[in-house]
């Protein structure tokens, strides 16, 4: 899995048919302990009703596909959880 922030969406208007209706977002991937952005946005397909700026729990590959929203479609990240908290070590690192 992959701990990511929600840092916008995308519209797209002319898509494949199995991908009407869905909501994309993008995000970047956060290094855990810091919760600091990493790398480049990415746009992943939104399961849970994320919004704007929350921290997500994403699968990418063949996981992404495992969704009811998302079973055998064209899909390769998907956001499957929204994070409340985090623990490490047993030290509170995020609380929403």
């Amino acid at each position: 899995m992959i701990v990511a922030r929600v840092s916008g969406s995308v519209v797209s208007t002319t898509k494949s048919d199995r991908m009407q209706g869905m909501k994309m977002l993008l995000v970047i991937e956060v290094d855990i302990p810091t919760q600091k952005e990493k790398g480049q946005p990415l746009v992943a397909i939104d399961t849970v009703g994320a919004g704007q700026g929350e921290l997500v729990l994403c699968v990418s590959g063949s996981s992404s596909r495992q969704t009811k929203k998302t079973f055998e479609k064209p899909v390769d990240l998907a956001i499957i959880g929204i994070i409340d908290s985090m623990e490490m070590v047993g030290k509170s690192i995020f609380k929403k």
